[in-house]
């Protein structure tokens, strides 16, 4: 009798030692599962944390950028902006303004008849400081506010002014010479101002 109950004594224990073996398994796997996804959880919190750092970095950057930078990095305003520092009005646009600036872009000036532009680069300080502050306008005048300009004149900073028609949804400027220059594009924004751009060379004079 005494021999029944050791042995059964001792396949109790073997079975609670079993149990005991799977508990701890289980609570082995189940720790290991948890830190995994703590540390997927936790990369993956920080890389969208310095995803949207680097983006908002990159915006702010962007948004720095004054009308002379806007248009050189725009690439399609090239010899604006070389005509621009040629006239020595760098300066001026960099500064606080702000402005708006109806910007002709590269195939605007080279629609000007051959040996303009030479002849304008020539002398900085003559025709091309007026043609290019024909271009500028004081203050921000955006497209929503240009819509409800049909009809009105524009005074700009060389001291003359243009007419603004509205044709539908299309934006017309009719210069001093009158010619009518289309508005291809606008509010492209910078630090210090707006850029609407423009596919003719305004011209200041009849």
């Amino acid at each position: 009798m005494k021999r029944i109950l050791a042995v059964s004594g001792v396949v109790s224990l073997a079975l609670t030692l079993a149990a005991c073996g799977e508990d701890d398994t289980t609570t082995d796997t189940g720790t290991t599962t948890a830190t995994a996804t703590e540390a997927a959880t936790t990369e993956e919190t920080t890389t969208t944390e310095e995803s949207t750092t680097e983006e908002t970095t990159t915006t702010a950057a962007a948004e720095g950028d004054d009308i002379v930078d806007t248009a050189a990095g725009a690439g399609s305003f090239n010899t604006l902006v070389a005509a621009v520092q040629a006239a020595g009005l760098e300066e001026t646009l960099r500064g606080d303004g702000p402005f708006t600036v109806f910007a002709p872009t590269d195939e605007a000036f080279n629609a000007l008849p051959e040996g303009t532009l030479d002849a304008l680069l020539a002398d900085p300080q003559g025709d091309l400081t007026e043609i290019l502050t024909y271009h500028v306008v004081d203050g921000e005048v955006f497209a929503a506010d240009v819509l409800e300009m049909d009809g009105q004149t524009v005074e700009t900073l060389q001291g003359g002014t243009f007419t603004v028609e509205i044709e539908g949804e299309n934006v017309v400027l009719v210069d001093a010479a009158g010619n009518r220059v289309n508005v291809t594009d606008t509010d492209v924004e910078a630090s210090n101002g707006v850029i609407h751009v423009v596919d003719t060379v305004l011209s200041p004079t009849p």
